[in-house]
């Protein structure tokens, strides 16, 4: 596969992306399914409350048709393509929940875990069992593996999880989530594409225009969100990609921004435990900090985008 090819995928998922959103944008207006925005919050998106959420659908619609129609459907495309979209049901279902009963809280975090958990256990012993590196892992920089043993399930386990959540952590600003994975979904098909894992170059390129295309509506100010629905199949389907192409110790770095994130979180009620009500940052995730320093939105996302392309550079020199 070539990066013509790569670029057509990418067309493709843009094309259907922009047209379907414009098509469901009504829709989800119909029904009523608005973004119920945390009081908590930044005052500033109260504003947003009532945007339609759930434009996730849209982007897995479109990377499965891209996909499904420029590639081979072999075992690696199915895992990839059934992990993006079980994660996307799970978001979906956290999605319904919010809209139909009009708050901001969904499933239970112990629900979502769980089913998480399930999703993420079936990829790791997937890998574990057809991959010719077993459970070895690629380290960066290194150049070399590490054979993890019985290790090897629960920390790819681990990591798609992880992934799904900081992603969905990450969306909270117009454009944020959406933008930086479009930025890490193209670092992951020309990576996937010079090592020759077609699957994953097909499904990476077809995310990379889905992204883009949303972000046609979801650059600020957003005329739509995706929601958990988005949000959980991006971070379960960009883990899995890598997952197949063993470099799964790459995402911490190309996606730094999702690791900052989810830390940011972490600490936060750590140091709030820990102190007794004190708190570390003026608010989590880090996004909310910047905009409560003063930082617009805008130049929030615009600062995590960038950084997203720095990390994603320094990915190349990573596995080289």
């Amino acid at each position: 596969m070539g990066y013509i090819q790569i670029a057509t995928h990418v067309i493709v998922s843009f094309a259907i992306t922009v047209i379907g959103t414009m098509i469901f944008i009504p829709i989800l207006r119909r029904i009523k399914a608005g973004q119920s925005i945390r009081e908590e919050g930044p005052k500033s998106h109260m504003i947003k409350s009532g945007t339609p959420t759930m434009g996730g659908i849209v982007i897995i619609i479109a990377v499965l048709i891209t996909s499904l129609i420029s590639s081979k459907l072999n075992t690696d495309m199915m895992i990839i393509l059934i992990a993006f979209v079980a994660f996307g049901i799970l978001g979906f279902l956290d999605d319904f929940v919010k809209v139909s009963m009009k708050r901001n809280q969904g499933l239970t975090a112990k629900q979502k875990l769980i089913l998480q958990i399930l999703i993420a256990v079936g990829i790791a012993l997937y890998q574990a069992k057809v991959s010719v590196y077993g459970t070895n892992i690629f380290i960066p920089f290194f150049n070399a593996y590490l054979d993890l043993g019985i290790f090897y399930v629960p920390f790819i386990a681990f990591v798609v999880v992880a992934m799904a959540n900081s992603v969905n952590l990450t969306d909270g600003l117009d454009g944020l989530a959406s933008g930086v994975t479009m930025i890490v979904a193209l670092f992951l098909a020309l990576v996937a594409n010079a090592f020759y894992y077609e699957s994953a170059a097909v499904f990476c390129g077809a995310l990379t225009g889905a992204c883009l295309g949303f972000l046609v509506f979801n650059k600020h100010p957003a005329k739509v969100f995706m929601g958990d629905t988005g949000s959980m199949a991006l971070g379960g389907g960009v883990a899995t990609a890598a997952i197949i192409m063993n470099i799964e110790l790459i995402i911490p770095i190309a996606g730094g921004v999702y690791v900052a994130e989810a830390l940011s979180v972490i600490l936060q009620v750590w140091y709030f435990k820990k102190t007794g009500g004190k708190r570390l940052l003026k608010m989590s995730p880090l996004h909310h900090h910047f905009e409560l320093s003063g930082w617009k939105e805008t130049k929030v996302v615009a600062v995590f985008w960038l950084a997203t392309l720095v990390l994603c550079i320094i990915s190349l020199f990573a596995i080289n």
